[in-house]
């Protein structure tokens, strides 16, 4: 059994086969769901877990080289959220993020019931 980290089979598997500019959507809720794409539902009920919760746990775990947000989402708690974690942001419109969601290798639906927490995670590299 594992001593730490992301004890979630799923989610744990699915993040050891990222490799360097794959994309994780990490989404609240109510993010519609693109066809195609990998999703683990993290989902409980509203606010379980948090997007915080599992952004944390995906932060202790990865290396991002890039986080991609909705405009909407500097107003909203969500941006604060990312921008205690990220030096750089880029912001585009939530239609945008939402076609960009398509491209994804990866989709984590949390229980998040906040508007615009969503953000799409660009794996690094740790050397």
């Amino acid at each position: 059994m594992k001593k730490r980290g992301i004890l979630n089979a799923d989610l744990s598997g699915a993040l050891a086969r990222l490799g360097h500019t794959d994309v994780i959507l990490l989404a609240d809720c109510g993010l519609p769901i693109p066809r195609g794409v990998a999703v683990i539902d993290l989902a409980l009920v509203h606010g379980i877990p948090r997007f915080e919760q599992v952004l944390d746990a995906l932060l202790d775990e990865m290396v991002f080289q890039g986080c991609v947000a909705a405009e909407e989402a500097k107003t909203a708690p969500a941006g604060a959220w990312l921008a205690e974690r990220f030096n750089e942001i880029e912001y585009i419109s939530h239609a945008d993020l939402k076609a960009f969601s398509a491209t994804a290798k990866l989709f984590i639906r949390t229980g998040e019931a906040t508007p615009f927490a969503n953000a799409a995670l660009v794996c690094g590299v740790s050397f």
